[in-house]
């Protein structure tokens, strides 16, 4: 069955109360045209996992300002004006994680590993109801595996079994959340026939993928513009 399927395809593939998990850093790396076509489904109560809730009016800012998300898991929300204010309302619940410690969990939870120890964040408020341990005399606290139902990636290229090559910094979280998810579906810049990707260039492996749509979305300067 090939893996390569059109864009409003992916929206029989989530459902309401899914945990997603959204690659992106900022606007970059981040699946546009698959957020897009969330907003046109009928699915609410959403838990995001993502570095931030979208920017500059796009991308997950659009599912937050619809209503769609109950909760979000991250690092960077402060861009996210409206969010901030949802939350300070009790209107959004919001799990604020440092960025490193979001990266190794999402790892772990594509590893199958059940969490970690680190000493970030120790004796914050960040740390309150977390276990804590002592390991060779210093403090550490306990954090678990983040998984998703749903895990959406933008990468630069899949070939049509699914191998993805990402750019540059547009990789950021993608790869690891690719492990992560219990679907994955990645938006790519272009769809090449299998044998055009160098090897040594693949990042995220055809096993991990299970759908792959063209994006609609092209970057003109620093912003992203729909080309189709």
């Amino acid at each position: 069955m090939s893996k390569i399927v059109e864009a409003c395809d992916i929206r029989q593939y989530f459902k309401s109360g899914d945990q997603i998990l959204a690659g992106g850093f900022g606007l970059s790396g981040t699946p546009l045209t698959i957020i897009d076509e969330l907003l046109e489904t009928d699915i609410w109560d959403l838990t995001i996992v993502s570095n931030n809730l979208g920017d500059n009016g796009q991308g997950l800012h659009k599912l937050f300002m619809q209503g769609k998300i109950k909760k979000a898991i991250g690092s960077f929300f402060s861009i996210n004006r409206e969010a901030v204010i949802a939350w300070t309302k009790g209107e959004l619940e919001i799990e604020l994680l440092p960025q490193g410690t979001l990266a190794e969990a999402i790892r772990c939870g594509g590893a199958g590993i059940g969490g970690f120890y680190t000493k970030t964040a120790v004796g914050t408020e960040l740390a309150q109801g977390k276990e804590e341990r002592i390991i060779d005399g210093e403090r550490y606290i306990f954090e678990k595996a983040i998984k998703g139902d749903v895990a959406i990636v933008r990468a630069a290229k899949a070939d049509r079994l699914g191998n993805l090559v990402y750019h540059t910094t547009a990789r950021n979280f993608n790869p690891m959340m690719a492990t992560a998810g219990k679907i994955v579906i990645a938006e790519v810049d272009e769809i090449v026939e299998v044998g055009a990707l160098d090897p040594e260039y693949i990042v995220t492996p055809h096993a991990y993928v299970d759908y792959v749509i063209q994006s609609k979305y092209v970057k003109s300067g620093r912003e992203y513009v729909e080309s189709r």
